[in-house]
C-alpha cells in the first residue's frame, strides 16, 4: 500500500467522482481506477460502490477513510514541522562589494527573524562576485553599477555618490594627473568610473596602486599616499572633521547603483528565498 494510492482514494471519496478526481490530481482515469482497484484487492474489500452518478463510499470504505484522514493529518504535521525547521535554519553564501555601508542593517534584520541560518560573506569586487552569481556558486551578493545579464534577477536598492578624496583641501586637475591613484583590482566599478573619467580629461597612463580593502585604502590617503574614488558616505565622518577632502566629478562618473542580485534560474532553498524578501523589505523602508 502506498501513500500516494491513499491520496487517490481520499480525493475519489471527496469528489464521488473517479473522473472528477482524476481531473483534481491530474491523472488519466483510467490510471485512477486501477489505483483504487489495486488498493481493493490488497485490502480484499470492495471499497466504492460505482453508479451512474459516480461513486459512493462502502461501509469499509468509510472505515478506510477514518484511518486516511489520521493518516493525512500526521503526514501535514511532519510536513509543516520539516518545512519550519528549512526555512529557519541553513546557510546562505553571499558575495558583497565591501564599500556597501547599509550592509549591516539588512544582515541585522535578517538574523533577528532567522537567527539560526548561517550567513556566508565572500567579499570581492563586482565582476568576480557577479561571475560567481551567474555561475551558481554563490546564492545572491550585493554590488555596484550592475549591468543587466539574461540570467540574473536585479533590485536597485540605492544611489551612491562617489568622490575623490585627498588629504589636501585644494587639487586642481594637474595636481590631480600627477597624483597616485589607489584602486581596487580590475572589475571594481569604482575604478572602472574613475578610469573613465580619466580618459574623458585627456589623463593617459595614470598612476594605479592597488589596494585589498577600502580601509587600506583611507588610510593610504590620509598618510598623503596617494587620492581615491570612493562612495562619499563611507568617508563622511573622515571629510566633516577635516581629515580628508573631496573633489567632486561629473554626475556622469559620480553616481552608481548599490544593486542586489540572485540567479532567475537557480533553485532557491527557503533560507534564500527569506533573505530575498528582506532585502526587498528593506529596500521599501529605506
Amino acid at each position: 500500500m502506498e501513500i500516494k494510492d491513499l491520496k487517490i482514494f481520499q480525493s475519489v471519496s471527496q469528489y464521488q467522482s473517479i473522473s472528477r478526481a482524476a481531473k483534481s490530481l491530474n491523472f488519466v482515469q483510467s490510471h485512477v481506477t486501477s489505483r483504487i482497484k489495486r488498493l481493493e484487492q490488497e485490502l480484499n474489500t470492495q471499497l466504492f460502490l460505482r453508479h451512474k452518478k459516480g461513486t459512493t463510499l462502502t461501509s469499509d470504505g468509510e472505515k478506510l477513510q477514518i484511518y486516511v484522514e489520521k493518516i493525512m493529518d500526521v503526514l501535514n504535521e511532519m510536513e509543516s514541522t520539516f518545512q519550519k525547521k528549512e526555512m529557519s535554519s541553513g546557510k546562505i553564501e553571499i558575495g558583497i562589494v565591501e564599500t556597501i555601508t547599509k550592509l549591516p542593517k539588512v544582515l541585522s534584520m535578517f538574523r533577528k527573524k532567522y537567527p539560526q541560518v548561517a550567513l556566508s560573506l565572500y567579499t570581492d569586487v563586482t565582476a568576480n562576485i557577479s561571475q560567481k552569481v551567474v555561475n551558481q556558486r554563490l546564492d545572491c551578493a550585493f554590488v555596484t553599477g550592475f549591468k543587466q545579464h539574461h540570467d540574473i534577477n536585479k533590485m536597485e536598492l540605492f544611489k551612491e555618490k562617489l568622490v575623490l578624496i585627498s588629504n589636501v583641501d585644494t587639487m586642481d586637475l594637474k595636481d590631480i594627473a600627477s597624483s597616485v591613484f589607489l584602486v581596487f583590482e580590475k572589475g571594481c566599478n569604482y575604478r572602472r568610473n574613475l578610469e573613465s573619467w580619466l580618459k574623458s580629461e585627456n589623463i593617459k597612463k595614470p598612476n594605479l596602486v592597488e589596494f585589498g580593502t577600502l580601509e587600506t585604502i583611507i588610510g593610504s590617503v590620509k598618510s598623503g599616499i596617494g587620492i581615491s574614488l570612493v562612495p562619499e558616505s563611507s568617508v563622511q565622518h573622515d571629510l566633516e572633521n577635516g581629515e580628508l577632502y573631496s573633489y567632486a566629478l561629473p554626475e556622469k562618473y559620480s553616481n552608481i547603483s548599490t544593486d542586489f542580485i540572485w540567479h532567475s534560474n537557480y533553485h532557491l532553498n527557503a533560507p534564500t528565498s527569506n533573505f530575498i524578501q528582506t532585502v526587498k523589505n528593506f529596500a521599501n523602508q529605506d
